[in-house]
């Protein structure tokens, strides 16, 4: 059992935490959230003892074992199954006093010590940890140098969880993964057989990977029961009460002040304004919980474009000889919310490199729009910021005719206030810097967003706006991510990037994470009584609200198409078109209007499928 009781600590004077209390039984899971800043990875370092309370105590029981993910795994030549083999010291001093040890008592308490903790297992335990983070078997042999930092964190998660200590602690460890890492951990993570403390932004996890939530907030700990989804929905009741009860005071603090403010210097009500005074004075306080501001992002609106914006047939793509992707054929409308998706390896960002205008095709075409602009965000864009500029000085490198009041006002678009705006890059949070990249990459206002990893270091809040944003957003968006959340609140459109191609994945998310999860189980078909005994469940607020954005954006999108068509039906409808000299202007109208209409033909189709979800759901 870890108890935390009455922990006080400050940060340069600034209190983190007062007199703050949990009790996490043992082998619990539990995911902790709060905004960024208020001190989750301060609360790791008092666990770990590397920081000294200022009052109260963290006990733990005796000899217990705490793991977290070291910085980064060096960049040596041990291979990354030994590095990982290596993280369980126990083995590893056991196998090596094995090799000398003549005693013939020790040697049978060493054999019986190692056959009890699986030792000779331990190699095949090791590779499928490797293997659920992403590694193949001939990566598995490599070394460590092989890997960039990135790829070398998973390899320090690889040997914590192998190391399998008693208590876990985890500190954001989807940053580094990908979405089939990510489920991966998932799964793993529920069933971890010791205790478990994550501090984690992504929803999924929190709500399939662990059984409490304990959220750190106003300086104090609480414990709450259940997933992400039912501490929300908890806390927003406890809210709700709190802010009643503060209306009830506030009205009757101020009848009680009336009456004093009325009666104070008059003496036969004197003492009657007293008591009352002093009755103001005795109320206790209640405060509400301070809700984190929704920092929104405002990304600038393209002019619109003729459909699709990009169109590629039979299209194929790679590096020197050797293609990745072939016989592509595929498009995009400005419209269109895509999210890709297959495991690591397969070809997302060489795809999103090939859209971006990145690489060249091998062969087949890619037609693109006159004048689309792209805007592409990766995560390695965060690490190439400069670190001793500010962000204004970032804006203005793109935009140096622009007055100081302009570049304040993009960045203050993106949640980066006054104060950041004049502070070195090396000092903001990885959110602000996750902003500033994204603030950057789609200073042009691009037709078509690409976004590899967009949530990685925001807050839960602030993946929220994102998805405001997107939604509203009027250009095409290309999604890579981990947040299956944001995935399915954002994408109406699957592309499964597999096997050297790219195909329209039919089937919905879910689907895809159980695929993924339970591949043995997906695999197989459902008998006729498995489905018959399988009941609808009844859809969450967050899915409702979803389904009746994803039928406003279907309306919209037919209803830009319809316009448009009627604009080119109009233009085709003029006898001038037709003149001798433009005939091939006429050919291009006509295949526009051929394109719109075979466009506003697939929203109507969408727009009608997602009334029958909305209906359904709703019934």
């Amino acid at each position: 059992m870890l108890k935390i009781e009455n922990i006080s600590y400050a940060v340069a004077g600034r209190p983190l935490l007062e007199e703050a209390s949990a009790v996490i039984p043992e082998g619990h899971k539990v995911g902790i959230v709060g905004r960024n800043g208020t001190g989750k990875t301060t609360l790791f370092r008092l666990i770990r003892g590397e920081l000294a309370l200022e009052g109260g105590q963290i006990t733990l029981p005796s000899r217990a074992r705490i793991g977290g993910v070291a910085q980064e795994v060096p960049g040596n030549e041990v291979s990354l199954i030994d590095t990982v083999l290596a993280a369980d010291t126990e083995r590893a001093a056991l196998l090596a006093e094995a090799e000398t040890a003549s005693d013939p008592a020790r040697i049978a308490d060493v054999q019986t010590r190692l056959s009890d903790i699986d030792a000779w297992g331990a190699e095949a335990r090791a590779a499928t940890i490797l293997r659920g983070l992403g590694f193949t078997p001939e990566e598995q042999l490599m070394p460590c140098s092989a890997f960039s930092g990135g790829w070398r964190m998973r390899v320090a998660l690889a040997a914590v969880l192998f190391s399998a200590p008693d208590l876990l602690l985890l500190d954001e460890p989807t940053n580094y993964l990908d979405l089939e890492g990510a489920l991966w951990l998932e799964s793993y993570l529920a069933k971890y057989p010791h205790t478990v403390l994550v501090i984690s932004h992504d929803r999924g996890l929190l709500n399939r990977a662990v059984g409490a939530i304990l959220h750190l907030e106003d300086r104090k700990l609480t414990l709450y029961q259940g997933g992400y989804d039912r501490f929300a929905e908890t806390r927003a009741a406890r809210l709700a009460v709190a802010e009643a009860e503060l209306r009830k005071q506030d009205a009757r603090r101020a009848h009680l002040q009336s009456f004093v403010d009325r009666f104070r210097y008059k003496a036969s009500k004197a003492k009657q304004a007293q008591s009352r005074l002093k009755m103001i004075e005795k109320m206790k306080v209640i405060t509400t919980p301070q809700e984190a501001a929704l920092r929104a992002f405002s990304f600038p609106e393209p002019e619109e474009l003729s459909p699709p914006i990009i169109n590629l047939e039979s299209a194929s793509v790679g590096y020197g000889e050797k293609p990745v992707l072939g016989q592509m054929t595929l498009r995009i409308d400005q419209d269109d919310r895509i999210a890709l998706l297959g495991r690591n390896g397969e070809g997302k960002s060489t795809l999103s490199k090939l859209l971006a205008g990145k690489l060249d095709p091998m062969g087949g075409r890619v037609t693109r729009a006159t004048k689309l602009r792209v805007g592409f965000f990766a995560q390695h864009q965060v690490e190439e910021l400069h670190l001793d500029e500010t962000p204004i000085d970032h804006v203005r490198r793109l935009r140096p005719t622009e007055p100081i009041a302009k570049l304040r006002a993009r960045l203050g678009g993106f949640g980066i206030g006054a104060e950041q705006a004049e502070t070195e890059v090396g000092r903001l949070s990885g959110g602000q810097k996750a902003r500033l990249s994204l603030m950057l990459a789609t200073i042009d206002a691009p037709h078509l967003l690409i976004l590899d990893e967009p949530t990685n270091h925001l807050d839960i809040e602030s993946r929220e706006a994102l998805v405001e944003a997107l939604t509203a957003y009027s250009g095409a968006v290309i999604l890579v991510s981990h947040d299956m959340h944001l995935l399915s609140l954002v994408a109406d459109r699957l592309w499964l990037v597999k096997d050297g191609r790219v195909k329209p994945y039919e089937d919905d998310l879910e689907t895809y994470r159980q695929m993924l999860v339970s591949p043995e189980k997906s695999s197989r078909p459902k008998s006729d009584k498995a489905k018959a005994a399988a009941k609808p469940k009844r859809p969450s607020r967050d899915a409702l609200l979803a389904l009746r954005a994803e039928v406003r954006k279907c309306e919209s999108r037919v209803e830009k198409l319809q316009e448009m068509s009627e604009k080119l039906a109009t233009k085709l409808a003029d006898p001038a078109l037709y003149d001798e000299d433009r005939v091939d202007e006429a050919a291009v109208w006509q295949r526009k209007y051929s394109e719109v209409c075979d466009g506003l033909e697939r929203a109507e189709a969408l727009w009608m499928r997602a009334l029958e979800k909305l209906e359904a759901a709703e019934a």
